[in-house]
C-alpha cells in the first residue's frame, strides 16, 4: 500500500472526473480496510502540484461570464447539475489536497479518517450528478463553470488553519444553506431521482463541515487560541467579502459552528479589524 500522501498526489494529478473519482474510491477502500484491520498506515510526505490536474472541459470562466439561466427551466436545471458537479469534483481534489499538503504539521490519525471518508463521499456525489445530467442527455462538460473555485485552496496553501476555516467551515457551510432551496427546485419538477441525489449530499456534507469545525477547533487547542477569534481574524485575511445570509442555523449547529462564528462576519462591523489586528499579534508567537 503506497503512502497516503502519495495516493493523494495521484489523485490531484489526474485529469479525468471519472478516472479521478475512480482512483480516489480505490485508494480510499484500501486505507479504511486496513485501519478496520487495526493498522495505521504510513502518511508519507508529498509535494501536491499547486493546482489539480482538469479536464480539457468544461471551460472555465470567470464568474460574471458564467451565463445564468432561469432555475425553474429544464436548460437551468441541468445548468444547475453541472455547477453541482463542478463544485464536487473541487472538493475531491480539496479533501486529498488537505492530506498531502500539511504532512509537515503533526496531526491525530482521525485527521487523515476524516479527510479519507470525505473524499470517498465527495467522489460518490460527483458521479451521483453525473448520472443525473446523463439521465437529462447532457454531461459534465458539457456547460462553462467557474474558474475561482481553486482560489481558495492557492491563498490558503501554506495555512492549515486558514484552510480549514475557509473550505469546510465557509465555503462547505454555505453548501448546507443553498442545497435545500435546489432540491426544491427539483422537487417542484418531479425529478425525484435529483431530490434523492441532492439529499445523499446534503446529509453527508454536514460531515465534512463538522470535520472542519473539529479539527480547526483541535489546532486551537493545541495553539491555545480562542477559536471564534481566531475563525474571524482568518475568514477576514482569506475569504474575500462578507457571508451571504441567509444560514441555515439549524445545519451548521449541527456540523459545529455556532452562530457567534459567522454572523459578525455577514457584513461589515466596526471590531473586525481590531478582532483580526490582536489574532496577528498572537499568532506571530505561536506559528501553526
Amino acid at each position: 500500500m503506497k503512502p497516503l500522501a502519495q495516493m493523494a498526489c495521484d489523485v490531484l494529478t489526474t485529469a479525468d472526473g471519472h478516472e479521478k473519482t475512480a482512483l480516489s474510491r480505490r485508494y480510499a477502500a484500501e486505507w479504511f480496510e486496513a485501519r478496520s484491520k487495526g493498522l495505521t498506515p504510513e502518511i508519507g510526505t508529498a509535494s501536491p502540484p499547486l493546482r489539480p490536474a482538469r479536464p480539457e472541459k468544461p471551460d472555465l470562466l470567470d464568474p460574471r461570464d458564467v451565463p445564468r439561466r432561469k432555475p425553474g427551466s429544464p436548460e437551468g436545471r441541468i445548468a444547475m447539475l453541472h455547477a453541482v458537479a463542478h463544485i464536487e469534483l473541487n472538493a475531491v481534489d480539496l479533501h486529498w489536497d488537505i492530506i498531502a499538503r500539511f504532512t509537515d504539521t503533526k496531526m491525530p490519525i482521525g485527521f487523515y479518517d476524516d479527510w479519507v471518508k470525505s473524499a470517498d463521499e465527495e467522489s460518490k456525489h460527483f458521479n451521483l450528478i453525473c448520472d443525473r445530467l446523463h439521465a437529462e442527455g447532457s454531461h459534465y462538460g458539457a456547460c462553462p463553470a467557474h474558474a475561482g473555485m481553486w482560489q481558495s485552496a492557492e491563498e490558503t496553501a501554506d495555512d492549515l488553519m486558514g484552510r480549514l476555516a475557509v473550505v469546510p467551515m465557509v465555503l462547505e457551510a454555505r453548501g448546507l444553506d443553498v442545497t435545500p432551496g435546489m432540491i426544491g427546485l427539483f422537487k417542484q419538477a418531479k425529478d425525484h431521482a435529483t431530490v434523492e441525489a441532492l439529499n445523499v449530499i446534503y446529509a453527508e456534507e454536514v460531515h465534512h463541515v463538522a470535520y472542519g469545525s473539529k479539527w480547526f477547533h483541535f489546532l486551537c487547542g493545541r495553539h491555545d487560541l480562542d477559536p471564534k477569534v481566531a475563525f474571524h481574524a482568518l475568514v477576514q485575511r482569506y475569504f474575500h467579502g462578507a457571508l451571504k445570509p441567509p444560514f441555515n442555523e439549524e445545519k451548521r449547529a449541527e456540523a459545529g459552528l455556532p452562530p457567534d462564528f459567522y454572523w459578525p462576519l455577514a457584513d461589515e462591523t466596526p471590531d473586525r479589524t481590531a478582532r483580526a489586528s490582536g489574532f496577528r499579534q498572537k499568532t506571530a508567537h505561536n506559528p501553526m
